[in-house]
């Protein structure tokens, strides 16, 4: 019997860069979440301790912060691409690089009508993301984005049902024709090329998913998702695939009838666990192979 070295992997996570911007007195502020992490042939480094060939994680870390300064933060999917085609380039054992970046939105803290030049608030809306992996040379470099959002919170207190399922002696939940509807969207995309307006076309996908969300009437969960990604399929020929990762965020309805109070669809409590977990990929029969778009990608079916 030999015992051999598999798969591995090795990088410098959750680097926190925020880049300022100050051109002029009004400034502008980026708040990045980078994570960086190379694979290839590694052996002599974790059969022997030889760091020869290793790339200091240390070293991935520095290489965000200095491309934030020379290269500058427009779409994030543009800077991590830029990072990973480094990494590749530069570092001779590296024959594939993974490069995933959250982006956290701020707003100008609004003064007397209008927003400050200099002082921001941190946003409550969804956290912005991407995935970049490059593998190969110049010569036959293949690049895969995957971009999406998390955290996106919604809810829709009405048009949505849940009935005609399948029941067992263990069933006890009631069928109802009329419910609150609300989970903690993640939704990550893959595009087909490279060749993308990446920040119209993010803000262009988080619209549709709300707004097929807040109009189609949903029979369950289930139904919503693939109506969103159809929805999004239809309109944006640069997306192969879209995959979602859905918690249920249970609203139970309160009984009020013990304080003499009619309770007419109006008080709920918010469960936080345990949750139902929906996830699906939607995607086109005729997409183009993944490739590594999802490697160490977690939480999708």
């Amino acid at each position: 019997m030999a015992i051999v070295l598999g798969r591995n992997q090795y990088g410098k996570a959750e680097c926190r860069v925020v880049r300022v911007y100050r051109d002029g007195d009004r400034h502008e502020i980026r708040d990045l979440n980078v994570s960086t992490s190379l694979r290839g042939d590694f052996t002599a480094a974790h059969v022997g301790g030889d760091q020869a060939d290793v790339l200091p994680t240390d070293t991935q870390k520095n290489t965000a912060f200095a491309f934030a300064k020379s290269k500058g933060v427009g779409a994030i999917e543009e800077y991590a691409q830029a990072l990973a085609e480094h990494f590749v380039d530069r570092v001779p054992k590296v024959t594939g690089a993974r490069v995933e970046v959250e982006e956290y939105a701020w707003r100008r803290i609004d003064v007397d009508g209008r927003g400050h030049d200099h002082a921001f608030v941190r946003s409550g809306e969804a956290v912005r993301n991407t995935v970049v992996n490059v593998e190969g040379t110049t010569a036959d470099r293949r690049t895969w984005v995957v971009s999406g959002v998390s955290d996106l919170v919604i809810a829709k207190t009405t048009g949505s049902e849940f009935k005609g399922f399948l029941q067992d002696e263990y069933t006890t939940l009631a069928e109802t024709d009329d419910r609150v509807l609300a989970t903690s969207l993640v939704a990550r995309w893959r595009y087909a090329d490279t060749n993308v307006d990446w920040d119209a076309t993010h803000a262009a996908v988080v619209r549709d998913l709300l707004a097929v969300f807040a109009e189609r009437h949903s029979r369950a969960l289930q139904q919503s998702l693939y109506d969103m990604g159809e929805a999004v399929l239809e309109r944006h020929p640069e997306i192969a695939e879209i995959r979602f990762s859905a918690p249920n965020k249970h609203h139970f309805l309160v009984d009020l009838a013990p304080f003499g109070q009619e309770n007419p669809g109006e008080v709920f409590i918010a469960a936080d666990r345990p949750y139902g977990l929906i996830e699906a990929t939607v995607l086109r029969d005729d997409a183009p192979a993944p490739g590594s778009a999802w490697h160490s990608t977690p939480g999708f079916c």
